[in-house]
């Protein structure tokens, strides 16, 4: 099994795409995707709208997609060729409330891509990859949290100087590095990667399990 995280330092800079274009170049893996949101106070986790409620059942919502032209990201997933594709809403930072479903999620697939950050909190995927646009200044603490954690970077291509305020140069050294030109957001060579990663992961670990790559890092 592979389990592959997709995570990105904002909204907006191309993560959905990145994941899609992976599930549409690799078939043969039968993924199922998954899309992690986590919403701030005030937004329902159950549907997304804005919500007064206080009550437990409303911070953890997971929904299956299975229509590949509503127009949502995780349609785009099934679009892509993904087998099954899912939602999980949570509360911000209770993200931990919603990992036994998506464990699940993992349990029962081939192999799982995942768009998400604070997801790396919980697991220990084959490759984690993150969409980054120097252009942007904003940068979510969740992205930079896990971002020597990343095995590569995706970004723009032509961008200027990668900097960020209160963001080492040193946590994006010796990562490799590849670029892409909008709306293709899945170059050949992050797909070659991709692949080789995979392919030497099961080379190394022929016995590896889901339950390997569900470590909790908190």
């Amino acid at each position: 099994m592979a389990v592959i995280v997709v995570g990105g330092h904002t909204r907006n800079i191309g993560k959905t795409s990145v994941v899609a274009g992976l599930i549409a170049a690799l078939p043969q893996r039968q993924w199922t995707a998954i899309k992690i949101t986590q919403f701030g106070h005030g937004v329902c986790s159950a549907n997304g709208e804005p919500c007064d409620c206080g009550t437990a059942d409303h911070t953890v919502a997971v929904s299956e997609e299975r229509e590949r032209a509503s127009g949502t990201d995780t349609a785009r997933y099934l679009a892509a060729g993904a087998s099954r594709s899912f939602w999980v809403r949570t509360r911000q930072g209770q993200l931990a409330e919603a990992m036994p479903r998506v464990r699940k999620l993992i349990a029962d697939a081939d192999n799982i891509i995942i768009e998400s950050n604070s997801v790396l909190r919980f697991l220990q995927p084959t490759l984690s990859l993150s969409v980054l646009d120097p252009s942007v200044n904003d940068f979510k603490p969740s992205a930079l949290r896990y971002l020597d954690r990343v095995d590569a970077v995706l970004m723009p291509d032509h961008f200027p100087a990668a900097t960020w305020e209160g963001v080492s140069p040193k946590l994006l050294a010796g990562k490799p590095q590849f670029t892409f030109v909008a709306p293709e957001y899945c170059p050949a060579q992050l797909v070659s990667f991709v692949a080789a990663r995979l392919r030497a992961s099961e080379t190394a670990l022929p016995c590896a399990t889901a339950e390997e790559a569900l470590c909790d890092f908190s």
